[in-house]
C-alpha cells in the first residue's frame, strides 16, 4: 500500500468536531498499542481546538467537562491504559516555563499529547506524530492531518481505509 501522509475532513458544527475527535482517538489507539503519540492542534483563536480535544478525551470515555487548559497550562485524563494530557500554550510567556513543570515527562508510552500553540513551547517539545491543522471553512471548519513520523503515517492510512 502507498504511505498517505495527508487527511481531510470537512466538518459542519461543533458535534461533527466532536465525532471526528471520537474517531481519530479510536485510530489512535488501534494503531500506536501502547505507543505515545503526540499531536500539534493549529489554528487560529476559536477555529475548534479545544472542541476537538474534547471529542478526543470523550471518546475515550471521560463524561465530565473538558476545560480548555489556558491557564493551567495542561490538563491530564487517565482513561482506558492512557494518558491524555491536553497543553493549551497560548499564555505561555517563556518556553523555560515548560522545563520548570517537567514537560519531557508527559511523552511516555500510552500516553496522547494534545499540544494548542505547540510553537511556543518550540525546542522543548517532542516532535509531532500529526499536525492537526483546523482552519475555517465559512460557517465550518476543515480538519487537515500531516504525518510526521510512521505512527502518523499509519493512523492516516487507517483513517483513509475506513472514510
Amino acid at each position: 500500500m502507498a504511505e498517505l501522509s495527508e487527511f481531510s475532513q470537512y466538518v459542519a458544527d461543533e458535534a461533527e468536531m466532536c465525532a471526528f475527535g471520537h474517531r481519530l482517538v479510536e485510530t489512535i489507539c488501534s494503531e500506536s498499542h501502547s505507543k505515545g503519540v503526540t499531536l500539534y492542534l493549529n489554528g487560529p483563536l476559536g477555529a475548534g481546538k479545544t472542541t476537538l480535544s474534547r471529542g478526543i478525551i470523550q471518546g475515550l470515555g471521560h463524561k465530565g467537562k473538558v476545560k480548555s487548559p489556558t491557564y493551567t497550562l495542561v490538563e491530564e485524563y487517565r482513561l482506558q491504559d492512557k494518558n491524555i494530557y491536553h497543553f493549551d500554550l497560548y499564555r505561555l510567556s517563556d518556553p523555560e516555563e515548560l522545563e520548570f513543570m517537567g514537560i519531557r515527562d508527559y511523552f511516555t508510552e500510552n500516553s496522547i499529547c494534545l499540544i494548542e500553540w505547540a510553537e511556543k513551547g518550540q525546542g522543548l517539545l517532542a516532535e509531532p506524530d500529526l499536525l492537526v491543522n483546523i482552519d475555517y471553512a465559512d460557517n465550518a471548519r476543515n480538519i487537515q492531518l500531516i504525518a510526521k513520523s510512521k505512527l502518523g503515517n499509519n493512523i492516516i492510512q487507517h483513517l483513509h481505509l475506513n472514510n
